[in-house]
């Protein structure tokens, strides 16, 4: 009885103290001052100042199309990569899959110093020939779908190792095509490693700063760089609410996929 009660006891300050900080986080998003020492009241106002501000709801929106934009096409490159290492040898796909390894293992700060040097002197040859170039939203795209390729390719893979390739054979023997076979026989079931490869490059690129930082541009702003940038002021009370709503949604996310209804049980 002590044994459970002490189990239980060591869960709670692990949750405590996970998630302490949120609920110190989403308690000032309702607080009516502006000082995080003091209550000053219950209130609304920093939600509705947060959709008046231009360039908080700017930051938003910049953060939600790199981050889809670079997930999906990450994990269309990656699927491809997949499917073509399929076709090597055994000391072809260990080369190549330890090749995919390095960037994830890498330093973030070496990946982002290295892309800003890359687009520099792009930058620096384009203006040459007259063609004017310069850090922005396609660069910082280019950035997170050279560092987000990786991830998807890793979740894919497994779930590629996993089919039989007598069935897309058949599918070929039926009289079906290279590309119907594939669509029909092979994508379905890849359809797991799929999702699960876009969900992780769009969570990486939604929590990137470091490589945003680097590669991107005067005029131009995600939330986090945007939060970087007013700590030297202070930050907002906006932004205790905007990460107060990203906290919600995606906790009635992960309610609506890991609740499964139960189905009544049939009796023939």
């Amino acid at each position: 009885m002590i044994y459970k009660s002490l189990k239980r006891i060591y869960i709670g300050l692990i949750l405590l103290f996970l998630y302490a900080p949120i609920i110190t986080l989403i308690v000032l998003s309702f607080n009516a001052s502006k000082t995080r020492s003091k209550w000053g009241g219950f209130t609304f106002d920093w939600y509705i100042e947060l959709f008046q501000n231009e360039e908080i709801m700017s930051a938003l929106g910049n953060t939600l199309i790199v981050a889809l934009l670079s997930a999906l096409i990450a994990t269309i490159f990656g699927l491809i990569g997949c499917v073509a290492m399929q076709q090597l040898g055994r000391k072809g796909r260990s080369l190549i899959t330890g090749i995919t390894n390095i960037p994830m293992l890498n330093a973030e700060i070496v990946t982002g110093i290295s892309l800003m040097l890359l687009f520099l002197s792009i930058g620096n040859i384009l203006g040459k020939i007259g063609v004017r170039f310069q850090l922005g939203f396609m660069t910082v795209l280019i950035s997170h779908i050279t560092f987000n390729i990786p991830y998807a390719i890793l979740s894919i893979l497994p779930r590629m190792k996993q089919l039989n390739p007598s069935v897309y054979e058949a599918a070929l023997d039926l009289g079906a095509t290279k590309f119907t076979a594939f669509r029909k026989v092979v994508l379905p079931d890849l359809l797991p490693g799929i999702s699960s490869g876009f969900l992780m490059a769009f969570t990486m690129s939604i929590d990137d700063f470091i490589i945003t930082h680097f590669t991107k541009g005067p005029g131009f702003d995600t939330l986090s760089t945007k939060i970087y940038t007013e700590l030297r002021k202070g930050i907002k009370p906006e932004m205790y609410a905007l990460s107060t709503i990203i906290f919600v949604v995606v906790f009635i996310l992960l309610l609506l996929v890991n609740h499964t209804p139960k189905e009544p049980n049939k009796k023939r």
